[in-house]
């Protein structure tokens, strides 16, 4: 099966390709730094960290 890779848009091989679903390490840490730098966003809600980070029980000793 042949896909087209999801950053540079080449048609390569699903089957025996280790980056898949990228054509090379290059195009998947391209990808991987979208990523980390927020270029890329899943829509919704912003979350504030703090509200949901609940302190651990003291057990008293």
């Amino acid at each position: 099966m042949k896909v087209r890779c999801p950053r540079c848009n080449r048609i390569v091989e699903w089957e025996g390709n280790e980056w898949r679903p990228f054509c090379s390490e290059r195009c998947k840490l391209i990808d991987l730094g979208a990523w980390v730098s927020e270029e890329y966003r899943i829509s919704g809600e912003r979350v504030s960290y703090s509200d949901d980070i609940s302190q651990p029980e003291e057990d008293g000793e």
